[in-house]
C-alpha cells in the first residue's frame, strides 16, 4: 500500500495528505485487486494504526456492496475467511479494537450476510457462534453483528428499493425457519452468563432482544424463563434501563387482544410486587423516563386491545381489559405530574388515549370523573414555567419545554371533549383566584392562569370566534374572565411572559369588545404605552406591533372615537429610522410595517369624510416622500459601499411602508371613495426616479416593483402612464433574478388590462425577450448549481409571460413582431416543451401551443402555421414524453402530459381528418409504431371525451418506453 497516502488518514494530518488519502481510497475502490491487499492486512494484522484498519474495512465494504458478483468463488471464499480470521484474532488480542472499528467490522459482516446468507453461507450465524462461544470480546462482536444485520433488514430510517424490501423479507423468513430459535437460545445463555459480571454485554444483548422481538415469534421471548430474567434485571441498577426498553418492545408487539391483556397484566403484577410502582421512592430520573415509556406502552397496548374487543363484540373481555386500564390510571397520574418533563412527556400518549375511551362511554363513574379532574389539575400544574426558564436567551431546554407545552395543549383539548363543563369550571377557579391577588403572585402562576383562558378558545370550539353568544353558561363564564383580565390591571405585571400572554388573549377574544366596548380605551392604552409598543423588551414590542394591527383590524367598527388620538400617539413610531450607525429605534422596520398598516386601516375604515381621510393619508405619507427624496440624493453622492447599502435599505423601507398603508384598500373603488388616489400617484412620482439610480439597483428595483404591484390593484388604469418608462429602466443591465421578478408585474398588467395595454406590450415585447435571451445565453460554470437554477426559474417566467399574453387574447402582440421574431419565439416554445427536463415549464409550453393552435391553426390562420404544426408541434407531443427524463411516475410530469394530450386534441379539432391522415400515413410510421397501435391511437384521439384520450396517452407512452 502507498504508505505516504495512508498518513493522510489521520484526522490530524494536514490538508494535502488528507486529499492524497481520499484520492488513494478512490483509486483502491476501482482497482481490481486492492481489496485483497486490504483483506490480507486485516487477517495478518499488518497495521496497528486504527485509521488504516478502518480504511481497509471501508475498501472491503465497497467491494462487497458494489462489485461482489465480479469475484470468483475462490475470491469470495477468501473474503469469508478473512473476516472469520479477523474475528478469531479479537479473542486473543492483548487490547480490544476501538469501538468505531468494531462497528465498521460489524457492518461489513452484515453486508456479507445480506449478500450470501440465502446462497453461499447459510451457516453464517453458526460459524460466528462456533468461533466466539462465550468469550466476552467475541460475544461483543457477535451482538454488534446482530444489530448491524437488524439495521440492514428492518431499519425504518433507511429507504429501501422494492427489490431490497423483497430480499429483506426473504432473509427474515429464512432466518425464522433456520436459525432464530438458536439465536434466541444464544441470547439467553449470554444474559444468564453475564448478567452479574458484565453489565455492558448484558445491556448490549438486551438491546438485541428488543430489536429482534418486533419481527420474530414472540413466544420465543415472551415465556416464563425469559420474562423472569428480564424482570430480575429490572431490580439491577446498571441493567434496568435496557431491561425497561426490552420489555417495552415486547409489550409493543402486535398479538391477540386477550393474550396481550394477560401478558401486560402478568408483567404489571411482578413489577408492582417488586416495588417499581412506588414512583416517589425513586430518584433516578433517567430510569424513570424509560419506566414511564414502558408504562405508556402497556397502557396503550391495553387500550388497543379494548378497542379491538369492543369492535369484535367480546364485551366480557373488553370489560376485563377496561378494568386493567383503570387500574393503571393512578400510576399514570403519578408519572404525568412528575416534576421532570421527560418522565411526564413519555406518559402523555396513554393519558390521551385513556381520555379518548372516556369520551366514548355513555356515562362516567365517580372514579372516572375524579380521574378526569386529576388529569386536568396535572395539566394545569405542568403548563407552568419553572424558575430556570431563560426568557432572554431561549436555548434547547426552553425549546423542549415549548414542545412539551404543545403536547399538554392536546391533552387539554381532549379534556374539553370529555367534559367541557368541568374544564371551564376548573379554569375559571384557577383564573379568578390568581387574578384576585396577581400583585403578590409569582409570574409563572399569573402567566399560566391567563394562558389557560387563552387555550379555552381552541379547546371549546365555536364558529368565527363567537364565544360570547349561544350557550349562556359558557358565554357568561368567558365574559366574566375577560372582564377581570382587562380591569384587574394585570397588564402592568412586570414580566414579559405575562405581558405577552395578556396581549395574545385580548386579541384572541376580540369579540368580547363588541359586547363590552367600554373596555377598549384601557386596552388601547396598554398597547400604546410602556406595557406594549414602548416596552423595554424588544421581543414584546415586536409581537405587540403585530397584535396591535390585528386588534385594530378586527374592531374597526368600534375604533372610530379613538382614531385621531391613536394616530397622534403612534406618530413617533412611524418615523423612518435614519441610516446612521448606532441609532436605536424602538421598532424594527418589519415591526413598523404593522404600524403603517394599522394607521392605513384606521383612516380608511373611519367614518370621516373623503376630504378628511385624504388629509390624514397625506399626513401619513408626505413625511415618507420627503425623506425619500433627500435619501435618494444622498445615495447618488455616496462613495462608501456600506453607506450606499444602508441608504438603499432605508429607501426601500420607505417604499415598503407606503405599500403597506394601501393594504387597507381592497380595490380602486375604495381608494376613490376615500379620495386617496392623488396621494398614491404622488408617491409613484416620488419613488419611480429610484429606478434610474445606478447604485444598489437590486434593492431599489425590488421595492418599487412591489409598490407598482399594489398600485395596479389600488389605482388600476391610472398607473398605466407610468409603466412604459418604469419598464424601460427595469430592463437595463438585468440579472436573471431582476427579470424573474419583473415578468410577474408585466403578467399582472397584461391579465388585468388586456387590449388596453396592447400598444405598450407590442413596443416592449422584443426588448423584454432580448433581455431574457441575453441572460439565458450567458455562459456559466458547468457545475454552478445556483446559476443553473436561476436560468431554470427565468425560463419558467418567460413561458409564463407567453402564456399570459396568449391566454389574455393578445396573440396579435406576438404576430406583429415580424416573421423572423415570431419564428424564433415559436422555436423557443418547442424547445421548452421537449429539450429541458422541467415538467413545470413543459406544461406551460404545451398550454401555449394549444392556445396558438386554437387561434392560428384553422384554415384562415397565418401563412405557414399549418406547416409548423405538422413539422414541429406534433413531433414535440411525442418527443417530449419519449425522453428518459420524462418521468411518468412524477405528478408534475403527468400534468405536463395532460396538456400535451390537450395540444393533440386541439390540433385534431382544428385540422380534422387531415391530422389523422398525417399521423396514420406519415408521422407514426416514421417512429416505427406498429400499424395496429397506430389504428388504436387514432381511434382514441377521435373520442369526443378528452379524458379517454388523456388516459390512453399515458398508457401509450408507458408501453413505448423501455
Amino acid at each position: 500500500m502507498d504508505e505516504q497516502a495512508l498518513l493522510g488518514l489521520n484526522p490530524n494530518a494536514d490538508a494535502d495528505f488528507r486529499q492524497r488519502a481520499l484520492a488513494y481510497f478512490e483509486q483502491l475502490k476501482i482497482s481490481q485487486d486492492a481489496w485483497q491487499v486490504c483483506a490480507e492486512a486485516l487477517a495478518q494484522r499488518i497495521y496497528s494504526d486504527d485509521h488504516i484498519k478502518f480504511f481497509c474495512f471501508q475498501v472491503l465494504e465497497h467491494q462487497i456492496k458494489f462489485k461482489y458478483s465480479e469475484l470468483t468463488e475462490v475470491q469470495q471464499q477468501l473474503i469469508r475467511e478473512t473476516l472469520i480470521t479477523w474475528l478469531q484474532a479479537q479473542m486473543v488480542n492483548p487490547q480490544p479494537e476501538k469501538t468505531f472499528i468494531r462497528n465498521k467490522a460489524a457492518q461489513v459482516f452484515a453486508m456479507l450476510f445480506v449478500t450470501e446468507y440465502l446462497t453461499k453461507w447459510p451457516k453464517f450465524f453458526f460459524d460466528i457462534l462456533s468461533v466466539v462461544d462465550l468469550n466476552p470480546r467475541g460475544v461483543d462482536m457477535y451482538l454488534r453483528i446482530l444489530m448491524a444485520v437488524d439495521a440492514e433488514l428492518v431499519d425504518r430510517d433507511v429507504v429501501h428499493t422494492s427489490e431490497e424490501a423483497r430480499r429483506n423479507t426473504l432473509l427474515k423468513d429464512t432466518m425464522r425457519e433456520q436459525c432464530i430459535p438458536s439465536l434466541v437460545e444464544s441470547w439467553y445463555q449470554i444474559l444468564q452468563n453475564y448478567q452479574y459480571t458484565n453489565s455492558e454485554l448484558t445491556c448490549q444483548c438486551l438491546e438485541v432482544v428488543g430489536a429482534y422481538v418486533s419481527w420474530i415469534d414472540l413466544n420465543l421471548i415472551a415465556n416464563e424463563r425469559f420474562i423472569n430474567m428480564l424482570l430480575g434485571h429490572m431490580s439491577v441498577e446498571v441493567l434496568r434501563e435496557e431491561a425497561c426498553d426490552c420489555l417495552f418492545e415486547i409489550v409493543n408487539k402486535g398479538m391477540d387482544p386477550v393474550d396481550k391483556t394477560k401478558l401486560v397484566e402478568s408483567l404489571c403484577q411482578v413489577l408492582q410486587s417488586a416495588g417499581l410502582f412506588s414512583i416517589d421512592q425513586e430518584d433516578d430520573v433517567d430510569f424513570l423516563a424509560r419506566f414511564s415509556k414502558l408504562v405508556n406502552g402497556m397502557g396503550q397496548a391495553l387500550i388497543a386491545s379494548w378497542t379491538k374487543l369492543v369492535k369484535s363484540g367480546d364485551m366480557k373481555s373488553a370489560q376485563d381489559t377496561l378494568q386493567a386500564i383503570e387500574a393503571k390510571v393512578a400510576l399514570m397520574l403519578q408519572l404525568l405530574i412528575h416534576e421532570d418533563d421527560d418522565i411526564s412527556s413519555n406518559i402523555i400518549g396513554f393519558c390521551y388515549d385513556y381520555l379518548h375511551i372516556l369520551k366514548q362511554l355513555s356515562a362516567l363513574s365517580d372514579q372516572q370523573k375524579t380521574n378526569v379532574e386529576a388529569v386536568m389539575l396535572a395539566v394545569m400544574k405542568k403548563l407552568t414555567y419553572d424558575e430556570e426558564y431563560n426568557f432572554e436567551n431561549e436555548g434547547e431546554d426552553e425549546a423542549m419545554f415549548v414542545e412539551y407545552r404543545k403536547q399538554l395543549k392536546l391533552l387539554l383539548d381532549r379534556l374539553a371533549q370529555v367534559s367541557p363543563e368541568l374544564l371551564l369550571a376548573s379554569v375559571r377557579r384557577v383564573f379568578n383566584t390568581t387574578l384576585q391577588n396577581w400583585q403578590t403572585t409569582r409570574f409563572m402562576e399569573v402567566e399560566v392562569a391567563i394562558r389557560l383562558l387563552y387555550m379555552l378558545a381552541e379547546a371549546l370550539p365555536v364558529s368565527h370566534g363567537a364565544h360570547f353568544s349561544g350557550d349562556v353558561t359558557k358565554a357568561t363564564a368567558l365574559q366574566d374572565m375577560m372582564r377581570t383580565l382587562v380591569t384587574s390591571g394585570v397588564s402592568a405585571y412586570e414580566h414579559t411572559s405575562v405581558t405577552l400572554e395578556f396581549f395574545e388573549t385580548v386579541v384572541r377574544y376580540e369579540k368580547f369588545f363588541a359586547v363590552e366596548p367600554q373596555h377598549i380605551p384601557n386596552v388601547l392604552m396598554a398597547f400604546l404605552d410602556h406595557r406594549g409598543l414602548r416596552h423595554t423588551n424588544a421581543k414584546v414590542r415586536s409581537r405587540t406591533a403585530y397584535l396591535f394591527s390585528r386588534f385594530v383590524k378586527s374592531l374597526n367598527k368600534q375604533m372610530n372615537p379613538f382614531i385621531e388620538d391613536v394616530l397622534n400617539r403612534i406618530q413617533d413610531l412611524l418615523e423612518l429610522s435614519p441610516p446612521e450607525n448606532g441609532y436605536q429605534a424602538l421598532l424594527s422596520s418589519d415591526d413598523q410595517l404593522f404600524i403603517y398598516e394599522t394607521a392605513g386601516v384606521l383612516i380608511v375604515n373611519s367614518e370621516y369624510s373623503a376630504e378628511r381621510k385624504q388629509a390624514l393619508m397625506r399626513n401619513l405619507l408626505t413625511p415618507l416622500m420627503e425623506k425619500f427624496k433627500v435619501l435618494l440624493e444622498k445615495l447618488m453622492m455616496a462613495q462608501d459601499e456600506d453607506r450606499q447599502m444602508a441608504l438603499a435599505d432605508c429607501l426601500n423601507h420607505a417604499v415598503g411602508f407606503a405599500s403597506r398603508t394601501s393594504k387597507a384598500f381592497s380595490n380602486k373603488q375604495t381608494v376613490k371613495q376615500c379620495g386617496c388616489s392623488e396621494v398614491y400617484l404622488d408617491c409613484l412620482q416620488t419613488f419611480l426616479p429610484a429606478l434610474s439610480c445606478p447604485l444598489q439597483k437590486e434593492v431599489l428595483r425590488s421595492g418599487v416593483r412591489t409598490f407598482l404591484h399594489r398600485m395596479i390593484i389600488c389605482l388600476e388604469e391610472e398607473v398605466l402612464p407610468f409603466i412604459p418608462s418604469a419598464s424601460e429602466h427595469m430592463l437595463k443591465d438585468c440579472e436573471a433574478k431582476d427579470l424573474q421578478e419583473f415578468i410577474p408585474l408585466i403578467n399582472q398588467i397584461t391579465a388585468k388590462f388586456k387590449t388596453q395595454v396592447s400598444p405598450f406590450l407590442q413596443q416592449m415585447f422584443m426588448p423584454l425577450l432580448h433581455a431574457i435571451f441575453e441572460v439565458l445565453l450567458r455562459p456559466a460554470e458547468e457545475n454552478d448549481q445556483s446559476a443553473a437554477l436561476e436560468k431554470q426559474m427565468l425560463r419558467r417566467s418567460y413561458f409564463a409571460f407567453l402564456q399570459t399574453v396568449t391566454g389574455s387574447g393578445m396573440s396579435e402582440v406576438i404576430a406583429n413582431q415580424g416573421a423572423e421574431n415570431v419564428e424564433r419565439i415559436l422555436f423557443t416554445i418547442i424547445q421548452g416543451a421537449v429539450e429541458y427536463p422541467d415538467p413545470i415549464a413543459q406544461k406551460t409550453c404545451f398550454i401555449i401551443l394549444s392556445k396558438l393552435v386554437e387561434l392560428w391553426g384553422g384554415k384562415d390562420g397565418p401563412v405557414g402555421f399549418a406547416d409548423f404544426v405538422y413539422k414541429h408541434i406534433v413531433p414535440a407531443c411525442f418527443l417530449a414524453p419519449l425522453k428518459q427524463t420524462f418521468d411518468l411516475a412524477d405528478a408534475q410530469t403527468v400534468l405536463a402530459l395532460s396538456e400535451c394530450a390537450v395540444t393533440l386534441k386541439t390540433i385534431h379539432l382544428k385540422r380534422g381528418p387531415e391530422c389523422i391522415q398525417y399521423l396514420q400515413q406519415e408521422y407514426l410510421p416514421s417512429l416505427q409504431v406498429a400499424p395496429e397501435i397506430i389504428q388504436e391511437f387514432c381511434q382514441a384521439l377521435q373520442q369526443p371525451d378528452a379524458k379517454v384520450f388523456k388516459n390512453y396517452l399515458k398508457v401509450f407512452f408507458q408501453r413505448a418506453k423501455p
